[in-house]
């Protein structure tokens, strides 16, 4: 294979990746409203875009890929354009902490779930996301 048809290989790979919807969202939001939990998908009137807000209980979650978001156990960087990737992580990086930073001094409830905390046990992040989902719906009401 000739390196003009791997790098036009890899550019369709990468132009087929989701920025919102992807499976693992999908998979998150049905699961939990099959559970009874309404909510939101993408808000753009919210910072950070949440991949599930719940307005009303003041919850945002945010469901993080290993690659995208730069998980220091799983992200491995690409061998070609090594400094155009590593500042695109650390970007990605620092804005994820920048939301959290912000929901958190609003008081918001913010959920972050790693991609590979799912795909080891899904069912158990389910539970745990459900539980803040309704503590957070207690501590509103009070």
């Amino acid at each position: 294979m000739s390196v003009n048809s791997i790098s036009e290989q890899r550019s369709r790979i990468m132009s087929r990746v989701r920025g919102k919807n992807t499976k693992l969202e999908q998979l998150v939001s049905k699961c939990i409203w099959k559970r009874g939990i309404r909510f939101r998908k993408n808000v753009l009137s919210l910072f950070g875009k949440p991949d599930i807000a719940i307005k009303k209980y003041k919850v945002v979650i945010f469901i993080d890929s290993c690659f995208w978001h730069g998980c220091q156990s799983h992200f491995k960087l690409p061998n070609k354009n090594p400094q155009y990737w590593n500042n695109k992580i650390k970007r990605n990086i620092d804005r994820d902490n920048e939301v959290t930073l912000y929901y958190q001094k609003i008081n918001w409830t913010i959920i972050r779930i790693w991609e590979h905390d799912l795909k080891a046990n899904f069912e158990l992040v389910i539970y745990h996301v459900c539980r803040q989902i309704h503590m957070a719906k207690h501590i509103d009401h009070l």
